[in-house]
């Protein structure tokens, strides 16, 4: 077996170097995320009538009881409903902000961190007390009753009634926590795009008369593309995965009007003890989240550009 050159083997060094330092994160990785996942994947084929049981071999029929399950269509739509009621608004409202707090004016700084504020508040301590606001004597009602508006309340979080026959009132209740928390953190985003943007850019437009909010449409919008798609998809994925508001709000109630597909996952493996069945709806939930990344991947193609999340 011949000798290697010393160039050689400096090459050899030069490209296993990377992946030694990646090693440590990838064993954590395999034990933490990808056998969980192969494992979750298997069990969802199983079924045992108690944890310490041995899985027995089902084959397709926990996905055929879903197929048959009108709970899981339910909160299928429910999240359906969510994604499609947070995520433009998401996607839109902090860019406003963004741009509004990119200008160059007294205070500026004071704006930024109030809306980042509620960023890095619990989601557990703002679903509490957003709670309170939507109670029947709570800030929400108080004001309508003063108002004469609804002199008996809105049962913002008890009540399945559908706003324009389409979106459940406890649903589109929990949807504005969602919102009202998620505002300033892809305002940031939104932000940082807007300061690479060069200066000189703006300048030349308001030469050619372009200026005010028309620049913004000229200019900001086409070169903030790759960053809306970013928002696009992370919130979207946010969207679907979303559990703590609904756990501490209305915990699915009622009627389900208010339960997501991650909330019901939670309720069959640690309420009804279903582990297998929740891996199922688990499976189904990957595949939705899959699909949304593959689209942000085809979107930043067209775009020529390469995000990652």
């Amino acid at each position: 077996m011949p000798e290697l050159t010393p160039k050689q083997w400096f090459l050899i060094k030069q490209k296993t170097t990377p992946y030694l330092f990646l090693l440590p994160a990838l064993i954590i990785l395999a034990f933490t995320v990808f056998y969980p996942a192969i494992q979750a994947f298997y069990l969802s084929f199983t079924t045992y009538e108690n944890i310490g049981d041995i899985p027995q071999w089902v084959g397709g029929k926990n996905f055929l009881r879903l197929w048959k399950d009108t709970v899981f269509w339910q909160t299928l739509e429910n999240t359906f409903l969510y994604l499609i009621g947070v995520v433009p608004i998401l996607v839109f409202l902090p860019l406003v902000l963004a741009i509004l707090v990119n200008q160059k004016l007294r205070g500026m700084n004071w704006f930024r961190t109030a809306y980042y504020t509620p960023v890095v508040i619990s989601m557990v301590v703002a679903g509490i007390a957003w709670k309170w606001l939507y109670a029947e004597t709570g800030l929400f009602n108080q004001i309508l009753k003063t108002l004469g508006i609804f002199p008996a309340g809105i049962p913002w979080l008890t009540s399945p009634d559908k706003i324009l026959g389409i979106v459940p009132i406890s649903l589109a209740s929990v949807m504005v926590v969602t919102i009202w928390k998620g505002l300033g953190y892809y305002m940031v985003i939104y932000l940082a795009g807007l300061q690479s943007i060069p200066a000189d850019i703006y300048e030349a437009a308001a030469i050619d008369g372009s200026d005010s909010i028309r620049k913004h449409w000229d200019i900001t919008l086409p070169l903030m593309k790759p960053y809306l798609a970013l928002v696009a998809v992370i919130s979207s994925i946010a969207a679907t995965k979303v559990f703590e508001e609904v756990y501490v709000m209305t915990q699915g109630g009622p009627l389900n009007s208010s339960k997501t597909i991650v909330y019901y996952l939670y309720e069959q493996a640690f309420g009804n003890l279903e582990i297998s069945y929740a891996c199922t709806i688990g499976l189904v939930l990957f595949l939705i989240i899959l699909i949304l990344s593959v689209l942000r991947l085809i979107i930043n193609q067209q775009d020529g550009n390469d995000f990652n999340i």
